[in-house]
């Protein structure tokens, strides 16, 4: 069975693209599982940027197929931010209810769709012969009043989707890999992989 290695150690990551490569019939395997732990820059200036960087530094040092994400929420309100600095947004050991706490605040006078805001999430594989791809998926919505909902991670919690009524972390596994960022972008990689692999 063919091996992808998922350049994360984000145990939510990794459980939605399980899911959804599951009938490509390989192995998924995080950085975790293979025991492989670098410092890896993301310096770059947009998400396929950054997702590029992780994917081909670890291609680099195993020598298989990588695949990378690299996802931020951009509040349009906020000028979209907190964007490709999402994950470092107030530091990166803050947790997402003060990360997220705070974005409800900064937002205390903004009504209607001031509140817009969408998830996007770039993809990039990295091949053992050097050859890259990346796709992008994206999810329009709103930034919720509360923190709301025990599904998902990072600011799926205030993530707020008019057409169902709920914010992702109120929404089941299946139903956020369907509709999200990371999820669309994804099934877009998949075509690829399935011609390459």
């Amino acid at each position: 069975m063919k091996e992808i290695i998922f350049a994360t150690t984000n145990q939510g990551k990794v459980k939605e693209l399980k899911m959804i490569l599951k009938d490509l019939g390989v192995k998924v395997l995080s950085l975790k599982d293979i025991n492989l732990n670098v410092d890896i820059k993301e310096n770059g200036t947009t998400y396929e940027e950054n997702a590029l960087i992780k994917a081909t530094t670890i291609a680099r040092l195993t020598n298989k197929i990588v695949l990378a994400d690299d996802s931020g929420l951009e509040v349009d309100y906020l000028d979209k931010a907190p964007g490709v600095l999402s994950a470092r947004f107030m530091g990166e050991d803050t947790s997402y209810d003060i990360k997220n706490q705070a974005i409800i605040d900064k937002l205390a006078n903004a009504k209607g769709s001031e509140r817009s805001a969408r998830f996007v999430s770039a993809i990039a594989c990295a091949m053992p012969n050097g050859e890259t791809f990346t796709t992008r998926g994206t999810i329009e919505g709103e930034i919720g009043y509360k923190i709301e909902g025990t599904e998902g991670f990072g600011y799926d919690p205030i993530f707020y989707v008019p057409e169902f009524g709920c914010t992702t972390a109120e929404l089941t596994p299946e139903q956020k890999n369907k509709i999200s960022h990371r999820g669309k972008a994804l099934e877009e990689m998949k075509k690829i992989l399935i011609q390459k692999i």
